[in-house]
């Protein structure tokens, strides 16, 4: 069963704050869900489908009954940052299937306030498979993806300088959104004189740590056409997991090879129809290994793609992440994918800002990865068209 025009997105809702240093996690996750249902004409009484992650404080379950929901289909998918965006997915399978027909997506968090980083190494959880045979070497997300990184370079001839080419569209674009984490513009310079924080990670190719979070309201087609709202209708997904293999996993490889081409067979289209593209960004080499495996350029050729400033709105081929992205604007609780969907929502609507709002722009991807590249992660792709 296809899901293209199935489901539309109705509503959808940033966070402002970047620091939230009173207001509880289930709060957050709250705020989110009025903003997102005040912005698709809705209300908590509309909704019949929640869906949520491991963020959300007491699972879907405690966060029903906190919302004071009265839903007949929940789903609590947890895959990293990517899980908004199956959840997107999941919800308009949910709707096409008849199972809901107003679905509620949520996440939030405080990891800034708290004083969370990904430089510690990994919590110890017993019972799972890989801790044995990982934990000794004290992993952490940033030295997994510069160990990636480092493997991309070796094979490809990548280098620093075209990593930093991801962070300075990002800059760019970040300096015309007042709730950037990061508001200055920086130069491949600059990115090549942050402290190094793992080989060959500058502090300035690492994404912010940022508290804050999202929504997302999914209904299906005649709610849809009765709201005073853009029409965005869900054309394509695909998810795909990746994990080592015991070694036989090429690292230089995301699941986004399998997930993008699901999305892309789905909404009929290929990587020349999209305008824009909210593109993970946990680190710059997360950007450049997606963008080759979703097909906007050739695998090998995602560092010369980058430095040609093809990511810039306006100057360059593919605008990529309009809101600064997590390198710059905002990764709520380490988990990027719902500000993806966000900001994508926004430009298909016409509202980002005039400065780095793409012309006619009528069709979207986003893609997310959750996980750690270095080891396993999820790859989820979604297409939406304005229609």
């Amino acid at each position: 069963m296809s899901i293209k025009g199935r489901a539309f997105i109705a509503g959808a809702y940033e966070h402002p704050l970047r620091l939230i240093e009173i207001q509880s996690v289930a709060a957050i996750h709250a705020e989110c869900a009025k903003g997102a249902l005040k912005d698709a004409g809705l209300t908590l009484k509309d909704v019949d489908g929640y869906f949520c992650a491991s963020d959300a404080p007491g699972g879907a379950l405690s966060m029903v009954d906190y919302l004071g929901l009265n839903v007949r289909h929940i789903d609590s998918t947890e895959t990293g940052g990517s899980s908004y965006i199956v959840h997107i997915s999941h919800a308009a399978q949910a709707i096409a299937a008849g199972k809901c027909n107003v679905a509620l997506i949520t996440m939030g968090g405080r990891p800034r306030a708290e004083g969370k980083s990904g430089v510690k190494p990994k919590k110890v959880t017993p019972n799972i498979p890989e801790v044995p045979f990982e934990q000794p070497y004290a992993p952490t997300a940033v030295n997994e993806y510069a160990m990636v990184a480092k493997l991309h370079m070796h094979k490809y001839g990548t280098t620093s300088e075209q990593l930093a080419w991801v962070k300075v569209a990002a800059s760019y674009h970040a300096q015309y959104n007042p709730n950037a984490r990061l508001k200055d513009v920086v130069t491949v310079g600059d990115v090549l004189t942050s402290p190094m924080i793992s080989d060959p990670l500058h502090l300035l190719d690492c994404c912010v740590v940022s508290d804050g979070g999202g929504a997302i309201v999914v209904v299906n087609p005649e709610i849809a056409k009765k709201l005073d709202r853009p029409l965005i209708q869900i054309s394509g997904a695909g998810e795909s997991p990746q994990g080592p293999m015991g070694g036989k996993m090429d690292m230089t490889y995301t699941a986004a090879v399998h997930s993008g081409k699901a999305a892309f067979k789905e909404a009929g289209l290929t990587p020349d129809d999209i305008k824009y593209a909210s593109i993970y960004d946990s680190f710059t080499i997360t950007v450049i290994m997606q963008l080759e495996d979703l097909g906007f350029c050739e695998k090998g050729e995602g560092g010369k793609f980058v430095a040609e400033g093809n990511l810039i709105s306006g100057k360059g081929k593919l605008p990529v992440n309009t809101d600064g992205g997590g390198l710059s604007n905002n990764h709520p609780t380490s988990r990027g994918g719902i500000t993806k969907l966000i900001e994508a929502v926004r430009q298909l609507r016409g509202e980002a800002h005039p400065e780095v709002q793409v012309e006619d722009c009528d069709v979207a991807l986003v893609n997310g990865i959750g996980g750690g590249l270095g080891s396993r992660h999820c790859s989820a792709t979604l297409i939406m068209e304005r229609v």
